[in-house]
């Protein structure tokens, strides 16, 4: 391999994004020299906190009046591949969301009981800078790859660390998907380079950055929408494309690997980043369609999670209920839309961890998410009810909560867009929601003590779950009263794709 030029923007005095990328894998390293330590996972606590100061550097450093990409860097290798990366102010957003939930991950895992728990925060650095790399490249090949190194190393979590003896067959449905997943996205964006080279005469590339200056042939761009639309679609997950979700959520981790699966929205990410960009006219065309999905979606997810029993699959189907939400906002096309539908991601990242971590700590106490086995926790370990209840609302978009002012901008530009019905249709959605997540609370944590885990001792929530929930808490409340920097940060950098689906209007 051939490297003939490397360079960084004299924005930063150091490359940030390189750093960001390559300090949680020097971390993984560093701790490889301690793995039979007892304070293993403090030490991989104290790197995530330490990648953390790169994160909070490059919010600083950001220039949010400007909607270019920032702090640029290239490494030009053997075509087509090399290495680009940059940012506006959506990336900042989500790598802050990324180094704030793998401290979050680390800390859990230094809590709850691990079986083999050695391997667990080397896993952790590395997915954190598979998902650094994700937030910050420009090629969409190099994407894909990093996606699969990522996805690969949390199935590998999601089966080492499961909790349940079906393990191999969450395994095998999750594989199916995600690979399938993947090769969509492969060959949509294989069509995308040979587009370029052919509309141009140039080499093949999957820079975003040429890529969006060449028209896509009309004769190609459905198929490669839907390619690229698919293979996204499977990790949000979107239905009815979600099949692998339930069976992942009820027998692997109760949270660690689906926290970083579900809760940083990089399906979404995608789309605004790559799919909308670039296939404008293939979005204009479908968009109606893929919001009809996305409808029916709120709904049959929601009747799914109130006939379910278990839990953490019921937390599953909330998941694809709300991101159906989210996708009627996205594809609403406006400026408004992509913002809300920016801010709606962050809030159910945090939202859906909170849930996550909070279920995970009842699952080591009772040994059981069944419903029917649950009940009167709320005597035992009532802070962790509130930050569950917290979470709960905050996904639904309760006033006070950073839901809130993202569900009302996407329900805005959805009835901006479609109309009347597509948005109480969504609402009522939200509704629905609201009813099984509270009905949840009530079963796990107020309703009499129905089970047999009552007649062990259970324990009350250690110093290290409470500062955990406080910081679940504290997040969710303070962005509910204060999200106007988070609009400010990303108001500039979506201006240039409103201005693509102005004319919608």
């Amino acid at each position: 391999m051939t490297i003939t030029e490397i360079h960084w923007a004299s924005q930063s005095a150091y490359p940030i994004l390189s750093f960001l990328q390559i300090a949680p894998l020097v971390g993984a390293f560093f701790l490889y020299g301690f793995r039979n330590s007892k304070h293993l996972f403090n030490l991989g606590i104290v790197l995530t906190f330490i990648e953390m100061i790169f994160v909070v550097d490059l919010y600083q450093s950001f220039d949010q009046t400007n909607s270019a990409m920032q702090f640029a860097e290239q490494l030009t290798i053997l075509a087509p591949l090399s290495y680009h990366a940059a940012v506006d102010g959506m990336s900042v957003l989500f790598i802050l969301l990324t180094g704030l939930l793998s401290i979050m991950v680390m800390a859990y895992g230094s809590i709850v009981p691990i079986e083999r728990p050695k391997h667990v925060p080397f896993t952790i650095l590395i997915i954190e800078a598979t998902l650094m790399s994700l937030f910050t490249t420009m090629d969409l090949m190099w994407f894909t790859l990093m996606s699969f190194v990522e996805l690969s190393l949390i199935g590998y979590m999601l089966h080492r660390w499961a909790t349940s003896p079906e393990r191999d067959l969450a395994l095998s449905r999750y594989l199916q998907f995600m690979l399938t997943g993947i090769l969509l996205l492969a060959l949509g964006i294989s069509m995308l380079g040979w587009n370029y080279t052919h509309e141009t005469g140039n080499a093949w590339t999957f820079d975003l950055m040429l890529l969006k200056d060449v028209a896509v042939n009309e004769d190609i761009r459905s198929i490669i929408f839907f390619l690229i639309f698919y293979g996204l679609a499977v990790r949000i997950p979107l239905f009815p494309l979600h099949g692998w979700l339930p069976l992942a959520a009820e027998h692997g981790t109760v949270a660690m690997a689906p926290v970083f699966l579900l809760g940083l929205k990089v399906g979404i990410y995608a789309m605004i980043r790559f799919v909308l960009p670039l296939l404008p006219d293939a979005v204009i065309q479908w968009h109606e369609y893929v919001v009809t999905f996305a409808v029916a979606g709120v709904f049959y997810a929601a009747i799914m999670a109130m006939m379910q029993v278990n839990l953490r699959r019921l937390l599953s189907f909330a998941v694809v209920s709300h991101t159906s939400v989210l996708i009627i906002g996205l594809f609403s096309l406006n400026q408004i839309a992509f913002e809300g539908a920016i801010l709606l991601s962050i809030n159910f990242g945090l939202a859906t961890s909170g849930l996550l971590f909070m279920a995970g700590f009842v699952f080591w106490r009772t040994d059981t998410m069944l419903l029917k086995k649950l009940g009167g926790l709320f005597d035992y370990i009532p802070f962790i009810g509130i930050a569950f209840l917290i979470s709960g609302l905050s996904i639904v978009g309760m006033p006070g909560t950073p839901g809130f002012d993202a569900a009302h901008l996407i329900l805005e530009a959805s009835i901006h867009r479609f109309g009347a019905l597509v948005t109480i249709a969504a609402a009522l959605g939200n509704v629905v929601a609201a009813g099984f997540l509270l009905w949840a609370f009530q079963r796990a944590f107020l309703s009499p003590k129905i089970g047999t885990w009552h007649q062990r001792a259970i324990k009350p929530a250690s110093r290290s779950e409470e500062i955990l929930a406080a910081m679940i808490i504290l997040i969710l409340v303070t962005t509910g009263f204060y999200t106007e920097p988070w609009l400010g940060l990303i108001e500039n950098s979506m201006h240039g794709l409103g201005e693509l689906y102005s004319h919608l209007h």
